[in-house]
């Protein structure tokens, strides 16, 4: 993993895919945990400062002046969606049928909402995180846990479609953790999760990435919040 500062170039000498975002989690984090659970190797560039963002932009790297940006099968991929499904199809975590990927995708789509909710957090004034953290317990153990608790008892499988780990799994789990880091006990009320968090957390490539020293990112902190803001909202003019 490297941080390039001022007009160094973005080059990779291999053929991993080569994600470039910020040093944490944000919107690339789930991407990690994929290509992780995958058992595929990648590079990180870390986004520093203005000019390395300005820079993508100008060269056309990014397609929506946005990031995340993973190079990926000679393509420079922009859009969580779009790379998530993209790695999903290619290493079979995205279903065996239409169908499956249909609940794949509603899977996801509901997770996602409550990972933007903890995304935003750090981000948000200090006078208003109580009142969020409580808005994070209250949409976890009412409106999306109970979805996933009742889809584990209904299925009677290991995973939440089909009867091998998908797309879905992956950023369940890491919502769940990401969730605990906040409110420990919040699984409590939800045994079919904590048993799904316990097989999980036992499966090679998962137990790999939770061990020191992996990929995963940290909790965000004041300096990733930082840096974040720094890179993307100093003005800048195309001309």
């Amino acid at each position: 993993m490297r941080l390039l500062k001022g007009n160094q170039e973005f080059r990779s000498m291999s053929g991993k895919p080569k994600l470039i975002y910020f040093n944490g989690r944000g919107r690339m984090e789930t991407v990690r945990w994929l290509l992780a659970a995958a058992g595929v190797e990648f590079e990180e560039i870390f986004l520093d400062t203005r000019e390395q963002y300005v820079k993508l932009i100008k060269d056309g790297s990014l397609m929506f002046q946005q990031v995340p940006l993973v190079e990926i099968d000679g393509m420079k991929m922009v859009q969580t969606r779009a790379i998530l499904s993209y790695i999903a199809g290619k290493y079979n975590l995205y279903g065996k049928d239409l169908k499956e990927r249909a609940f794949i995708d509603m899977y996801v789509e509901g997770i996602t909402d409550l990972m933007h909710m903890i995304m935003m957090f750090p981000f948000s004034p200090p006078e208003v995180k109580e009142k969020n953290l409580a808005l994070l317990m209250e949409r976890a153990t009412q409106r999306y846990f109970p979805v996933f608790e009742k889809a584990f008892k209904q299925h009677g499988q290991d995973f939440l479609v089909g009867s091998r780990v998908s797309w879905a799994d992956i950023q369940l789990m890491e919502a769940i953790l990401a969730v605990e880091e906040k409110i420990p006990a919040v699984l409590s009320g939800f045994p079919q999760l904590q048993a799904f968090k316990t097989r999980m957390s036992n499966m090679p490539a998962i137990k790999k990435f939770l061990q020191p020293g992996s990929p995963r990112k940290p909790p965000p902190d004041e300096h990733y919040v930082a840096n974040v803001l720094k890179v993307l909202t100093e003005e800048w003019s195309p001309h």
